[in-house]
C-alpha cells in the first residue's frame, strides 16, 4: 500500500511539472529546487527526487553537479532526429509482431485500440495520451523481441512528453486513431510490410503533420 502510495504522489508530481515545462510556465535553464516543490506539493523531498529523475530521463529536466535539477531545452533538430529513429524502431516491431505474435499479445493489443477508441470518444486528450502510450507498449510486448522492446520503450519514455503535446494538434487525436486501427489489421493479418508501414508513418513526423509539430512547439516556446 506504502509504494502504490508513493508511486502515486511521484506520479502527480512528474505529471504536473511535465506540464508545466510544456505550457511554457517553466522556462528552460530555471532551477527546480527540491524543497521548495517539496512544500508545494506537501510530500518529502523523496517523491520529488524521485519524479525530476523520470523527467531528466524524458529529457525535460537535466541535473548539472553540485548545482540540482533545471529544466532543458530540445532542439527542434533533436527532437526530429529522435521521431526519426523512434519511426524504424517502432516500423519494426510492427513487422515482427504480425510475424510473431501470439494470441495473447494479440488480444491486448486489440484491447489496448478499444481503450484509444473509448478516451477519443471522450475527447479528453491527457486520456487518450495515457491510452495511446498502452497502445504501443503492447506492440512491443508483442513484436516476440525483448531487446527491441526495451530500446523501443526507452526511447518511447524520452519523447513521451512530446507525443503528448503532438496530441494537441487540431484532429491528430482522430488520425491517430484511424492509423491505430490500420495498424492492428496489419498485425492481426500477418501482414509484415503493412504493419512495419503503416507504423513509420504513424511515427514519421513529415509534411503537414511536421508543419503542425513545429507550430506547437514554437506556440510552447512563445509562452516562455
Amino acid at each position: 500500500m506504502a509504494t502504490r502510495k508513493s508511486e502515486h504522489l511521484r506520479g502527480a508530481i512528474r505529471e504536473a511539472l511535465e506540464q508545466e515545462i510544456l505550457t511554457g510556465e517553466r522556462q528552460p535553464g530555471e532551477r527546480l529546487d527540491e524543497q521548495a516543490l517539496a512544500s508545494r506539493f506537501g510530500v518529502s523531498r523523496t517523491p520529488v527526487r524521485e519524479a525530476l529523475h523520470q523527467l531528466v530521463a524524458t529529457s525535460l529536466v537535466e541535473l548539472r553537479p553540485n548545482r540540482g535539477a533545471f529544466v532543458r531545452q530540445v532542439s527542434l533538430r533533436e527532437l526530429v532526429e529522435m521521431f526519426e529513429v523512434m519511426a524504424e524502431l517502432e516500423a519494426m516491431a510492427g513487422r515482427l509482431a504480425a510475424r510473431r505474435a501470439e494470441p495473447a499479445p494479440l488480444a491486448r493489443l486489440e484491447a489496448a485500440l478499444k481503450a484509444c477508441e473509448s478516451a477519443a470518444q471522450s475527447g479528453d486528450a491527457d486520456a487518450y495520451y495515457a491510452e495511446n502510450s498502452l497502445f504501443h507498449e503492447a506492440i512491443y510486448d508483442a513484436c516476440g523481441n525483448a531487446f527491441l522492446a526495451s530500446e523501443a520503450k526507452r526511447l518511447h519514455q524520452r519523447l513521451k512528453a512530446y507525443r503528448r503535446l503532438q496530441l494537441r494538434v487540431p484532429k491528430r487525436i482522430g488520425q491517430s486513431l484511424a492509423e491505430h486501427r490500420l495498424i492492428v489489421s496489419a498485425i492481426a493479418a500477418g501482414e509484415e510490410k503493412a504493419a512495419e508501414r503503416e507504423l513509420r508513418k504513424h511515427i514519421t513526423i513529415q509534411g503537414e503533420r511536421f508543419a503542425d509539430f513545429v507550430s506547437s512547439v514554437q506556440r510552447r516556446d512563445a509562452a516562455e
